[in-house]
């Protein structure tokens, strides 16, 4: 799940890079660093969350 996810986060960053969103905080096309840190953010959260949850 987690890597549709990534999937989906990467082709919207990379739709951003090419044709800006025009979505509240994405109007210009330097703004896809916004979603890379956003993709970045999920998969150290689904990381720590899996680490922690591994010996359970």
């Amino acid at each position: 799940m987690t890597k549709i996810v990534l999937l989906l986060l990467f082709l919207i960053a990379a739709i951003q890079v090419i044709k800006p969103l025009g979505w509240p905080g994405l109007k210009k096309r330097s703004d896809a660093w916004k979603l890379v840190a956003g993709v970045m953010g999920f998969t150290f959260a689904s990381l720590v969350l899996s680490a922690l949850f591994q010996g359970v």
